[in-house]
């Protein structure tokens, strides 16, 4: 019966459902394998924006699931979803975190490699 007497934790109420991103054109084409470089470029430079390292890493591991396996990441981190894309992110300490829609999801006009 301990369900009934449970209190809601700090954020709950307001988490933010998580949700692909709009399709979104590169200005111009773009193979796969330089899109994989762009990414593997600022997951290495992100935290050197400030915030914290935990915080991106989960960031970037919530990138690379299906959404329930995401939101289960992002919620579990502690992580604030302003924009349910996931583009703007707080963490408890209120730093921002910037994802370019690259990160997220792939551009509309990606050149399919043979």
């Amino acid at each position: 019966m301990g369900c009934a007497g449970s209190t809601p934790s700090k954020g709950d109420g307001n988490v933010k459902k998580i949700r692909k991103p709009k399709p979104w054109k590169h200005p111009q084409p773009i193979t796969k394998s330089q899109l994989e470089q762009m990414r593997e470029e600022f997951w290495d430079t992100a935290p050197h924006y400030g915030g914290s390292k935990e915080i991106w890493d989960a960031l970037k591991a919530a990138t690379k699931q299906d959404l329930t396996f995401a939101q289960a990441i992002v919620d579990s981190a502690g992580v604030i979803v302003q924009s349910a894309d996931l583009t703007i992110c707080y963490d408890e300490r209120g730093a921002k975190y910037e994802l370019p829609k690259y990160v997220l999801s792939e551009p509309t006009n990606l050149i399919r490699e043979i």
